[in-house]
């Protein structure tokens, strides 16, 4: 899961970074309302946590592009605690939840697992597709009743493919899910293919079908066909 710190306050941005990797997040930042709004823009991300005040702009600002370039994400502000009519604005323009500063590094990520869940799985911490359960808590896939042996990597991958099922997904996007926004200024993406040929061995030695497509010169999409 992919997710983006608006945030000008560095020593806060690598504390919340550093624990949300090991909390097995994948972490970007923006600094300021211009860094912001050239990732926003330029990638997409599954959570956002948003401090409304910026050097450059207002955070507020910033969240109709994110309605309108990343509808699907789950969008939490940061605020002060004194700035209720920001938080109800922002509330009101789209924003999914708020946590007032200072706040408990356990309670953001419970509130992260919150959104992820309201955002993408329907509110449950399972999703469910025919012979495939992924507890989204433990990061856990079962096909048939059996746990999948994956690495991080591929239940990464795995996730991304079901969360966006009967979807075309370039190679681009998937390794930028995975890996992060620079990872597009790669030459080429041929290492995923290594990663869905895994994925698709792992699956099938537990009789699942395959419904990993290869989708020519483009990636691929999961799909009943």
């Amino acid at each position: 899961m992919k997710i983006l710190i608006i945030e000008d306050e560095k020593e806060l941005v690598a504390t919340i970074k550093n624990f949300l990797e090991t909390e097995g997040f994948l972490v970007e930042t923006a600094y300021t309302f211009y860094e912001a709004e050239d990732s926003l823009s330029s990638y997409i991300y599954d959570i956002i946590i948003l401090d409304l005040t910026l050097p450059g702009g207002n955070g507020l600002d910033l969240i109709k592009l994110i309605r309108d370039m990343n509808r699907k994400a789950g969008l939490l502000i940061v605020s002060a605690k004194n700035s209720l009519d920001d938080k109800i604005t922002g509330l009101d323009m789209g924003a999914d939840d708020y946590i007032t500063k200072p706040f408990h590094l356990a309670e953001l990520n419970s509130r992260i697992k919150s959104l992820a869940r309201r955002r993408h799985f329907d509110g449950s911490s399972e999703l469910i597709f025919n012979e495939f359960r992924i507890d989204t808590d433990s990061n856990e896939v079962f096909v048939n009743g059996t746990l999948l042996d994956l690495t991080k990597t591929e239940y990464e991958i795995l996730l991304y493919f079901i969360v966006n099922r009967n979807k075309v997904i370039t190679r681009e996007s998937i390794a930028e899910h995975v890996w992060g926004d620079s990872i597009s200024y790669s030459d080429n993406f041929d290492f995923i293919y290594s990663h869905i040929k895994n994925i698709r061995k792992k699956i099938e030695q537990n009789n699942g079908r395959n419904y990993l497509q290869n989708i020519y010169g483009i990636g691929y999409k999961f799909s009943e066909r």
